[in-house]
């Protein structure tokens, strides 16, 4: 019997694929035998037309999704199937040639990790198999990179360098096997991608967390503002605020400079910024952050937000607030996602199968050796970075000058506290964050979890003392946060013993401490300063 996924085409691609040329019809027992349901990738480019499977009996017939050398995807009214595929029960100009077969994998989306990135990493790859590789643009924007050894060719990629948006389109309209995405993925792509039969593109191994980058707001030199706070950035983005002097500056018209409208990390950063509200109507926008960024430094008035490091030649501003709310995005800030205006860059995969050089080629992503090619292109990759407490002077003196007596106050006891439990410990990057009054993580943090169990079981930290601190905001009274603080931890533990099957590599102890609001990351009137505070963060033993 063939198992039959639903699919539901994106609407402007449809069209693409063609219809079906017959009803789904069952496939023989020889060529189902060891079929596998909706897991194969398709192919770039998808061979055209259609093809007729089965002899005997009831055959399936359909245009030809993919194919990654063992199983066979068609599409048919009923929706997407897949089957081992026999070359000798298969007819028609699309049925695949396993003989010269060669696994490909085509990427689709956010040109910040497309134009840089992903071409590093590719490259990085091939270096680390000891193959030679070679590239060429091909028709639709693309890019085609082959990967060979002595014997031939190993594996083909195509990276379609677009946005987010454009990219989780591709993925739902069967034109990409992976999605690069610079910000997560809305409501409403995770319920057409589970109507396309992508599965549940919110769970954890559909979002392969990558690295992280921010976004910076940029001034002209010499404008003589060092730092602003999120609210203030909210009101210029909202077009409130029309003058420096409003900003302690002098007195001169501000002027707006953005990147594209479908720019994934500039979503992201608006969204947490402005919620619901409009973004000023006179904004000018540009086609790359280096546009903006030139264009900022050139006007005397202007302001923007670029990623991080692609500030120059402009000057990157601050954001601070009161509440110990970082700073400056530095690599250690941007890789903790204490930085207010983080995003994450990801790869969302569909619940399919890939083929095994595909596969590896995503699972070398995570290795230290793409972690440094990822540094190496100007992000902070998931690799952990060891923080000392001494190198966070800035949020431990809000936390005490924030304490003190008072029904919203933290006793000077619980400060204390936090640092029996802390002072002796290293901070490592890896934090895990949450909604508002939950303890269930979000979906790029459960990738992070993943690469944090992963690292257990490889025996990186045998032989040491974990720790996962949990932090809430301050909305509410400070007892009740601490609990809610250990809950989170707690969770975070669960899980990561669920990860790795039920418990510990011997030498390993994960302990788990709730403090609370004691060390805000930024103010919890603003919903930016609540949703950084919400955390649990990795410690270890200093050695």
């Amino acid at each position: 019997m063939i198992a039959v996924g639903w699919i539901s085409r994106h609407a402007r691609r449809l069209g693409r694929i063609g219809p079906c040329l017959a009803l789904i019809c069952l496939v023989p027992a020889a060529a189902t035998a060891q079929h596998s349901p909706d897991i194969a990738a398709p192919v770039f480019p998808p061979p055209p037309g259609s093809a007729r499977v089965g002899a005997g009996g009831l055959v399936l017939t359909g245009p030809v999704l993919g194919f990654d050398g063992t199983y066979l995807r068609l599409a048919t009214p009923e929706g997407a199937v897949s089957l081992v595929y026999d070359a000798d029960l298969c007819t028609g100009a699309a049925c695949p040639d396993p003989k010269n077969f060669v696994p490909q994998l085509r990427l689709s989306g956010a040109s910040r990790l497309g134009d840089l990135i992903l071409p590093a990493l590719i490259e990085g790859y091939a270096r680390s198999l000891g193959h030679a590789l070679s590239q060429e643009a091909v028709p639709g924007g693309r890019t085609a990179y082959l990967i060979e050894d002595e014997e031939g060719p190993v594996l083909a990629l195509s990276l379609r360098r677009t946005s987010t948006e454009d990219g989780i389109a591709d993925l739902l309209a069967e034109e990409a096997d992976v999605a690069l995405a610079a910000r997560p993925m809305t409501a409403e792509e995770i319920a057409l991608a589970r109507d396309a039969g992508l599965g549940a593109m919110e769970a954890p191994r559909r979002a392969r967390l990558i690295a992280f980058d921010a976004l910076v707001p940029i001034a002209a030199p010499g404008q003589g503002l060092r730092d602003l706070t999120p609210e203030d950035l909210a009101e210029v983005l909202a077009g409130r605020i029309t003058d420096w002097q409003d900003l302690g500056g002098a007195a001169l018209p501000l002027t707006l400079h953005l990147g594209p409208e479908d720019d994934g990390q500039l979503q992201g950063a608006l969204l947490a910024l402005l919620g619901d509200g409009e973004l000023a109507p006179d904004a000018v926008r540009h086609a790359s952050a280096g546009a903006v960024a030139a264009a900022v430094a050139r006007d005397a008035g202007g302001i923007g937000l670029v990623p991080f490091g692609a500030t120059d030649p402009a000057e990157p501003l601050a954001l601070h607030g009161g509440c110990g709310l970082q700073g400056h995005a530095l690599p250690e800030t941007v890789a903790t996602a204490d930085y207010p205006l983080t995003q994450p860059l990801a790869l969302y995969l569909p619940a399919r199968r890939f083929a095994p050089e595909a596969a590896a080629f995503l699972a070398w992503i995570d290795t230290p050796e793409a972690q440094m090619v990822l540094r190496r292109s100007g992000v902070a990759g998931t690799l952990p970075l060891r923080i000392p407490l001494s190198a966070q002077g800035g949020r431990l003196a809000s936390a005490i000058a924030a304490a003190g007596p008072g029904a919203d106050g933290v006793p000077l006891t619980e400060l204390q506290r936090v640092m029996r439990v802390l002072g002796a410990r290293l901070r490592l990057s890896p934090t895990f964050r949450f909604d508002s009054g939950d303890a269930q993580l979000d979906p790029l943090s459960e990738s992070h979890l993943r690469q944090l169990a992963q690292a257990i079981r490889d025996g990186s930290y045998r032989g040491r003392r974990l720790l996962l601190a949990g932090f809430s905001d301050g909305l509410g009274d400070w007892v009740s946060n601490r609990s809610l603080s250990e809950d989170r931890a707690r969770a975070v533990r669960d899980e990561l013993l669920r990860l790795l099957g039920g418990g510990l590599p011997q030498g390993v102890t994960v302990q788990i401490a709730g403090l609370g609001e004691a060390l805000p990351m930024g103010c919890s009137r603003s919903t930016l300063g609540r949703t950084a505070s919400r955390r649990v963060e990795l410690w270890v033993q200093e050695e």
